[in-house]
């Protein structure tokens, strides 16, 4: 079994909406900010080790970056990752 520490880097946050908690309780799917670098293959890992679950699928999404204002002076609020996890059935992720 790998090192757990390491998937922290891959797995930064949970991602609690109320869309993402109404897809969880329909789908058993949770949303997760990953690391920009990563790919499908590391966040399944990095959840199946980290939670004790098991996944079934793994979508990534690369968010865009947005323009915002800060006191007046224009700026950005960089690009980021998003992965939704689709869990198998019977498992589940306290994300609270």
């Amino acid at each position: 079994m790998a090192n757990a520490e390491q998937y922290y880097d891959v797995v930064r946050r949970p991602i609690v909406t109320e869309k993402s908690a109404g897809v969880q309780e329909s789908l058993n799917q949770y949303t997760f900010e990953v690391a920009d670098g990563t790919n499908k293959v590391e966040v399944r890992k990095a959840v199946e080790t980290l939670f004790s679950v098991k996944v079934e699928a793994v979508n990534i999404i690369t968010m865009p970056a947005k323009r915002k204002r800060v006191f007046g002076r224009p700026g950005h609020a960089p690009a980021w990752k998003k992965a939704i996890v689709t869990l198998k059935d019977g498992d589940s992720i306290n994300v609270n």
